[in-house]
């Protein structure tokens, strides 16, 4: 017991540096007052020290709460007196499932074709989203994990870099000012709101194993506190300092994954990964342009419904900048379990085939 402690601590302490320059990154950005602030500052400030050759540590186990603070949030959007649009939701499930399968085709042609990977690679390079998951999938199928892990930081780089520059251009929605009150960072929920919120994610993280959810501490979590809004129990939100923290956190883990690597050592990976994903930017538009045109669905939901990034950072940039969370967080959540699904029987075709 003593020697986990031990452990923990030491984990903690050898991360903490690493967690000082991912918030040195997002006050600047706030200072400077960028969109999403926390969440970019924090991500550009540990990109650039890691692609310049400082080892910096995962948040490791951290990564994993704050899931599960990002799952509460996301269940804080639902209340009683939401409407869902089940045509609506319906017509975008289907476009988003085709485009898609238009990604997924694409990728692994640009992954074997172009870029000269593996099948297994370029297969769990491809899949637009569940960075975790896929990369256990991974470990059993001979890919190269390397390039599947770069291949998909990439893609998540380019994307949370795009998002601040593409949502205002679509005429949809205005990025919120950040607030500087102090009144705002202090305020805190109820101590029986806090308690619902914490049961919510405690026992949304056991439901979610249980369940054997995709990213089960993130969409776990979601699901019990959705039921808890829903059905008025609380109508509590998340300590705006907390989800600070939280996109901090993100941030940080997107940033590590380039840590020992140069622009040097891994420049065909940096350029292979950023040509893949402004390809998947572009069909995702596409695609988001389609079900605004014909679903009346608000084009910027659509396009952080559709973007080929993983659940967590896009369900927290949707619910940061209030673009309809539960539509977002929902499309995501059908996808990744669709192609966790799918992956295995992808594999054996391909190799069937001979691709």
């Amino acid at each position: 017991m003593n020697d986990t402690l031990t452990t923990r601590l030491t984990a903690l302490g050898r991360f903490l540096p690493t967690l000082a320059l991912g918030l040195a990154g997002g006050a600047l950005a706030f200072w400077l007052q960028l969109p999403l602030p926390w969440l970019l500052g924090a991500m550009i400030a540990t990109t650039l020290a890691s692609l310049g050759g400082v080892r910096l540590r995962s948040p490791g186990r951290g990564r994993k709460g704050v899931l599960v603070v990002i799952g509460v949030m996301l269940g804080s959007a639902f209340h009683p007196g939401l409407k869902i649009d089940v045509v609506a939701w319906g017509a975008s499930i289907a476009i988003m499932l085709l485009a898609t399968a238009v990604m997924m085709a694409f990728s692994v042609w640009f992954s074997r074709r172009v870029a000269g990977h593996s099948l297994e690679t370029a297969l769990y390079a491809g899949v637009p989203g569940g960075v975790s998951t896929v990369t256990v999938m991974a470990l059993k199928s001979g890919a190269d994990l390397r390039v599947v892990g770069m291949t998909h930081a990439v893609r998540i780089l380019i994307l949370l870099l795009a998002i601040p520059l593409a949502l205002p251009l679509l005429g949809h929605v205005d990025l919120p000012p950040s607030s500087t009150d102090l009144s705002h960072w202090l305020w805190l929920p109820a101590p029986v709101d806090a308690a619902w919120l914490a049961a919510a994610g405690l026992a949304g993280a056991w439901l979610g194993k249980r369940l054997r959810l995709p990213n089960a501490l993130l969409f776990g979590p979601a699901l019990a506190s959705t039921a808890l809004h829903l059905t008025g129990l609380t109508e509590a939100a998340l300590p705006p300092s907390l989800i600070a923290l939280a996109q901090v956190i993100i941030g940080v883990s997107v940033g590590v994954r380039f840590s020992g690597t140069s622009l040097a050592r891994v420049g065909h990976l940096l350029v292979m990964g950023t040509l893949q994903a402004l390809a998947l930017l572009l069909i995702a538009g596409l695609a988001a342009w389609v079900a605004f045109r014909l679903t009346d669905t608000s084009m910027a939901a659509a396009l952080l419904a559709y973007m080929p990034g993983g659940a967590p950072e896009l369900s927290l940039v949707a619910l940061s900048l209030g673009i309809d969370p539960a539509f977002v967080t929902a499309h995501h959540l059908l996808r990744i379990t669709l192609l966790i699904l799918c992956l295995p029987l992808l594999l054996r075709v391909g190799r069937r085939l001979g691709a």
